[in-house]
């Protein structure tokens, strides 16, 4: 009696021992799946700002083949008027005749262009002193003044708003304008000793 019962206590002592092996192995068992299952999802889909690369700023589209054309005619368009500028001249006219003239390079004449870029300049001259025909400009020009024996042909500016054409000669503080080349000075003489007239200034 005793035998069997101690083969029973032996017995249960066993099967105690089995069941508690078998649940820490069920404990392994769901530990070790759960990681697989978290090992196993997939992470969140990256936002668009991730899977952009991270770039400079986009370079300025070039220009088309027709915008560059129409630049660089801009473009030549604007270097040609400062030099179609530079190579337009003074023209006169005493009274009805067309007078060729070596104008100065100064600020004067530069001036004078300018009061002949959009309309003819009309001076109305009046004899005087027997040698000169002198006339209102109706500006001031710039002066710088020089003593200065003049010459037939001569072209000067005086007190600054006053236009001053030689037949003869005279020594005075002027301002230089130009001096006239295809008239001789019995030319001049017969151009402005014979009564008041008018002097005609373009720009072309």
């Amino acid at each position: 009696m005793k035998k069997l019962f101690a083969s029973l206590l032996m017995i249960g002592f066993i099967l105690s021992l089995t069941a508690c092996g078998n649940g820490q192995n069920s404990t392994q068992a769901s530990q070790t799946a759960t990681a697989a299952t978290k090992t196993a999802q997939p992470t969140s889909a990256p936002t668009q700002a991730e899977t952009q690369p991270q770039t400079a700023d986009a370079p300025v589209a070039a220009e088309s083949p027709q915008e560059e054309i129409q630049q660089n005619l801009q473009t030549g368009l604007e270097e040609e008027e400062p030099q179609e500028e530079q190579n337009m001249t003074l023209q006169m006219s005493i009274g009805n005749t067309p007078v060729s003239v070596a104008w100065e390079d100064n600020d004067a004449v530069q001036s004078l262009k300018e009061l002949c870029r959009n309309q003819p300049l009309l001076i109305d001259m009046s004899m005087y002193g027997g040698f000169e025909q002198v006339g209102s400009i109706g500006a001031y020009l710039p002066q710088n003044d020089v003593q200065t024996t003049t010459s037939a042909g001569d072209i000067v500016l005086y007190s600054g708003n006053q236009l001053v054409v030689f037949y003869g000669s005279n020594s005075w503080a002027y301002t230089r304008l130009g001096h006239i080349t295809d008239q001789s000075a019995d030319g001049m003489a017969q151009l402005l000793s014979n009564g008041d007239t008018t002097i005609t200034i373009i720009l072309e």
